[in-house]
């Protein structure tokens, strides 16, 4: 079968898919991914074909204009909408339209709106997702509007607006619509559902359609290998903290850097910083020997070496966590709106992690404080290790494959 894989994003949103992509390929099937050109070396590491798409959707975020927008700017948001972000929608969607037409399944994230064109061949299109943001649950509310305090009876309301992208993206969505000659009037077609997450850290909402699945996180094993001086770092001593916050850029009250070295000194203990847009200058810290800066490693052969984890909370990196049998902090950078918070307090509710503290309200204290409990409480740990079990013997690639090949048999 000839699949394409279509996403959009940063690399949370693209690295489950290039997994996903390969254990397809491995299964026997022909697998395109599509997303942003600058994902090329990331996807093409996974063996699988790549399909660029002229929408660097990461650089939007690190420019002037894309802080502004991201803080809320309503002037920044107009000004580039025209300019900036809807050639972007126009030019993704038609690369991804070009592909889903000569393949025979197409995967699809919901940022990439491929819902605008799922009218034109519904038999094979497949919603694949890592976030339940888009059916309506009344257990909980949207996990993009986390950080807000929704009471219980507004749980299912908050969907729609996930759901309003179509609409509120309705002038290039109409553009890319007419310029392959499709009806400028559509509906979105029902399709099944298929959602990387595991049922033993997040149970499927009892009201969730027949179509929607949760088979497990996505897992793959990288190709690339810890360097040498990491584990010789590793090695030199009791496992080490590690420090993440992933591809966002975010800002602190405090001096992190100085937390940091502080930490080392109170509790006696190591720690791994993985760098990154909020966190890239990190020269007071590299000639510390109780510290190790890196750029990035393989997460699936890292986090087990280490002794807990401080992170952003992405999904992904959420979910390598409780593969590693980790416990962990989430200091949430995307809040009050995004789903980073969300996975923190489940997590929390779970005895897996310590209550979520987004790194806009951190301060030195709270943050100490934090690292203290994060490596005394051993509950979290016990914890960690028996979610980890369930976890390894889900085997969430293979079901997810398993779906997949149920709807090629219904053809």
């Amino acid at each position: 079968m000839k699949i394409a894989i279509l996403t959009l994003g940063t690399r949370g949103d693209v690295q489950p898919y290039a997994v996903l992509g390969q254990a397809l390929k491995q299964r026997g099937h022909q697998v395109t991914l599509s997303t942003a050109k600058n994902f090329e070396q990331l996807v093409k590491s996974y063996d699988i074909d790549f399909a660029p798409v002229e929408a660097d959707f990461q650089e939007l975020l690190n420019s002037d204009e894309g802080k502004k927008m991201m803080k809320g700017n309503p002037i920044a948001v107009k000004r580039n909408l025209n300019t900036w972000v809807y050639p972007l929608i126009t030019n993704s969607l038609t690369a991804f339209y070009k592909l889903a037409k000569e393949s025979d399944i197409v995967l699809y994230h919901v940022k990439t709106l491929a819902d605008s064109f799922a009218d034109q061949f519904p038999h094979k299109m497949i919603k694949a997702n890592v976030l339940p943001i888009i059916e309506p649950t009344s257990e909980f509310a949207n996990p993009a509007f986390s950080g807000l305090p929704i009471p219980n009876f507004l749980n299912k309301l908050t969907y729609k607006f996930s759901n309003l992208s179509i609409k509120l993206l309705s002038k290039p969505i109409g553009q890319f619509r007419a310029k392959f000659y499709l009806p400028k009037k559509f509906s979105i077609p029902t399709v099944k559902n298929i959602y990387g997450i595991s049922s033993h850290f997040l149970s499927v909402p009892q009201d969730f359609p027949v179509q929607s699945k949760f088979t497990g996180f996505w897992f793959g094993t990288s190709s690339t290998e810890l360097t040498t001086d990491l584990k010789d770092f590793i090695n030199a001593g009791e496992p080490p903290l590690l420090m993440t916050f992933g591809s966002m850029p975010f800002k602190s009250k405090f001096d992190l850097q100085t937390a940091i070295v502080k930490l080392i000194e109170q509790f006696e203990t190591r720690i791994i910083i993985v760098k990154g847009w909020g966190l890239d200058q990190t020269e007071r810290l590299e000639n510390n020997p109780s510290i190790k800066v890196i750029s990035s490693a393989p997460y699936e052969k890292l986090f087990p070496l280490t002794k807990a984890i401080i992170h952003h909370g992405g999904i992904g990196t959420t979910a390598e966590c409780l593969r590693a049998g980790k416990p962990f902090l989430i200091c949430p950078i995307l809040y009050p709106i995004g789903d980073q918070k969300f996975w923190g307090q489940h997590a929390y509710k779970k005895g897996l992690a310590l209550k979520p503290i987004p790194i806009s309200k951190m301060t030195e204290k709270i943050f100490l404080q934090s690292i203290k409990e994060l490596l005394t409480n051993e509950q979290l740990y016990v914890n960690a290790k028996q979610i980890q079990t369930l976890i390894n013997n889900e085997n969430g690639l293979e079901k997810t494959i398993d779906e997949i090949e149920k709807t090629t048999a219904n053809i």
